[in-house]
C-alpha cells in the first residue's frame, strides 16, 4: 500500500476518534452518575506506554515507519498528560512498556543501541516520578546475547520491574527455540514478562481493512498466534517462574483454548509434538484488561482464568483519555458488582511487581 493511503487511513481514524468524542463523554457522564468507590490500596495500571524521544528517534534510526507498519500514527504523549489521566482515573501507579513497532530491522548492533537508550530514558522518567511510574525493559530480540545483556542491565542497574517481549520479532514467535535462553533467564529471575503484539511479517495488505490498521484485528490475532505457539512449545511448563501477562483480555485465547487442547492431544498422539498440559500452563498466566473488557470480553476471559489472574490495563495513550474514562467506569461497575475491585486494581498487580 502506498504511503498516501496509510496517511489517509490515519486521518480517517483521527476523524473517527474526534467524531466519537460526544459518545465517550456521554458514557463517562452516565457512568459517573453512579460512580464506584475504588479500593483504598495502590491502584495499578499494568498496560500503558510512553512515547519518549529515545523510542521515536530510535525508530527513525532503524528506518521503521510506524504509520506504514501499523496503519496508525504513534499517539502524542507527555508525562504531564499521562499523570493527569491517572489522577482523573484514580490510578496510583503505572507500569510502562514499549509499544509497537518492535525495535528490530536486521541491524543487531543498532537495535541493541536503541534498546539501551530507551531503557535509560524510561528509567530517568521513573526516577523523576518514582511513586507514579515503573517500567519493564525493552529487549532487542532476536539478538539473543543483546537481549540477555539488556535484561541484566535494565533489571540490575536501572530498576526495571521485568521485561516486555513482542509476540513476534521479525517472524520469530514466542515458543520458538530461539527464545529458550531468554526464558531460562527470565525464569531464574522470576521476572514479570509483559507480552505486546507485533504484526505478522506477511499480511494481506490489499483489499482488507484488517491489513491496513493493525489494532483492529492483527494485534489480538498475533498475540493469540504467539500464545498458542508458546503453549505448544512447553516453555511455560519448563520455566514456571516466568510471570507472563497476556494483553487485551487474552485476545482470542478464550476461543482458542478448547480447540488448541483437542488439537494438542491429537498431535501428541501422532508424535507430531510433545504432550503439554494446556490447563496448567494457561492457569499460570495473567491477563490485562486493556481494550474493551465490557460487556463481552471479561465474561469470555473468565472462561479460561479467574479473578486472581486479572489485571487492570488502560493502553494509554493509544486510546484517548476521555474514552478510557468511559470504559473504566463501566468496568468499575462490573468489578464492584462481583466484589473484585481491590483484587483486580490492587492485589494482583502488587503481587507481580514486588
Amino acid at each position: 500500500m502506498k504511503r498516501r493511503d496509510f496517511l489517509k487511513v490515519g486521518a480517517l481514524s483521527a476523524l473517527a476518534l474526534l467524531g466519537m468524542g460526544e459518545v465517550w463523554r456521554s458514557d463517562a457522564q452516565a457512568a459517573s452518575a453512579g460512580a464506584v468507590k475504588l479500593p483504598s490500596g495502590r491502584k495499578i495500571d499494568i498496560h500503558a506506554h510512553a512515547m519518549l524521544p529515545a523510542y521515536t528517534e530510535g525508530l527513525k534510526k532503524l528506518g521503521i515507519d510506524p504509520l506504514a507498519e501499523e496503519g496508525f500514527p504513534l499517539p502524542q504523549w507527555s508525562a504531564e498528560a499521562h499523570l493527569a489521566f491517572m489522577a482523573e482515573a484514580g490510578i496510583d501507579y503505572t507500569v510502562l512498556s514499549l509499544a509497537t513497532p518492535h525495535i528490530y530491522n536486521g541491524d543487531e548492533e543498532l537495535a541493541c543501541e536503541v534498546a539501551r537508550q530507551i531503557n535509560e530514558e524510561t528509567a530517568d522518567l521513573c526516577r523523576q516520578y518514582p511513586d507514579k511510574f515503573g517500567f519493564v525493559a525493552t529487549v532487542p530480540f532476536p539478538s539473543i546475547d543483546g537481549s540477555l545483556q539488556e535484561i541484566a542491565y535494565a533489571m540490575d542497574k536501572l530498576g526495571a520491574l521485568g521485561v516486555k517481549v513482542p509476540s513476534n520479532a521479525r517472524g520469530i514467535y514466542l515458543g520458538d527455540e530461539r527464545w529458550e535462553e531468554i526464558f531460562a533467564e527470565l525464569n531464574r529471575r522470576r521476572a514479570l514478562t509483559i507480552i505486546h503484539p507485533s504484526p505478522a511479517p506477511q499480511l494481506p495488505r490489499q483489499g482488507t481493512v484488517t491489513g491496513k490498521v493493525m489494532a483492529l484485528y492483527e494485534y489480538p490475532a498475533d498475540t493469540t498466534r504467539a500464545m498458542v505457539n508458546l503453549l505448544a512449545s512447553g516453555m511455560l511448563a519448563r520455566y514456571p517462574q516466568v510471570r507472563v501477562v497476556v494483553p487485551h483480555c487474552g485476545s482470542f485465547l478464550p476461543y482458542m483454548k478448547q480447540r488448541a487442547k483437542a488439537m494438542f492431544q491429537m498431535l501428541a498422539s501422532m508424535k507430531m509434538m510433545e504432550p503439554v498440559d494446556i490447563e496448567e500452563s494457561i492457569g499460570s498466566l495473567y491477563f490485562d484488561l486493556a481494550g474493551d473488557p465490557m460487556p463481552d470480553a471479561l465474561p469470555m476471559l473468565l472462561q479460561i482464568t479467574d479473578q486472581e489472574h486479572i489485571l487492570y490495563g488502560s493502553d494509554y495513550p493509544y486510546v484517548p483519555a476521555r474514552a478510557l474514562l468511559g470504559k473504566k467506569a463501566a468496568l468499575d461497575q462490573e468489578l464492584a458488582r462481583r466484589g473484585w475491585l481491590e483484587q483486580v486494581y490492587c492485589r494482583n498487580s502488587q503481587k507481580l511487581i514486588h
